[in-house]
C-alpha cells in the first residue's frame, strides 16, 4: 500500500488535537464560526451514517470536531478512528469519496450557507495520545510500587 507523501505531510502539519477554540490573530472562534461548525458536524455525522462511512474495515469512524476558518471558506474535519487497522488507508478512502460527501452536504445546507466551504479531513489522534499517557502513568505507578 502506498500513501501519498502529501497526505502524510498534511497530517503532520495539521496535528492539532481537539481544541474548543482556535486562536487566529489572537481572537477566539466567533459565534458564526461555531454555528457553522456545529451545523456541518451534525450534517456530516448523518451523511457518514447514511453512506456507510461510519463503519469501515471492521472499525468505527466518527467526527470528533469541525473547525472552520473565520472567512467560512475552509472547514477542517477531524476524524476519530476506533479499531480501524490502518488510519491512513481509511482517511484515503474517505478522501476518495469526498466529492460524494460534499455533494450531499451542499444539498443539505444550501439554505443556511452562501457558499460551501472546502472540506479537509484530518486524523484526530486525541484518543491515541490519551492511551499513551495512561500507559506512561501506569508504568510510573508500577515502578513506584516495585521500589
Amino acid at each position: 500500500m502506498h500513501i501519498s507523501s502529501s497526505l502524510i505531510n498534511r497530517y503532520k502539519k495539521g496535528k492539532v488535537t481537539n481544541f474548543t477554540a482556535i486562536k487566529a490573530n489572537n481572537m477566539l472562534e466567533g459565534k458564526r464560526q461555531k454555528q457553522v461548525a456545529g451545523l456541518l458536524n451534525k450534517e456530516l455525522s448523518d451523511i457518514f451514517q447514511r453512506l456507510g462511512i461510519s463503519m469501515m474495515d471492521g472499525g468505527m469512524v466518527s467526527i470528533s470536531s469541525v473547525k472552520i476558518t473565520p472567512d467560512l471558506y475552509e472547514a477542517r474535519i477531524y476524524l476519530s478512528f476506533f479499531k480501524v487497522p490502518d488510519n491512513f488507508d481509511a482517511l484515503k478512502k474517505i478522501e476518495e469519496r469526498s466529492w460524494e460527501i460534499k455533494k450531499e452536504l451542499t444539498s443539505r445546507v444550501r439554505h443556511q450557507l452562501r457558499s460551501m466551504p472546502t472540506l479537509t479531513f484530518y486524523i484526530d489522534d486525541t484518543l491515541d495520545y490519551v492511551d499513551k499517557m495512561e500507559k506512561i502513568f501506569k508504568d510510573i505507578k508500577k515502578d513506584d510500587t516495585d521500589s
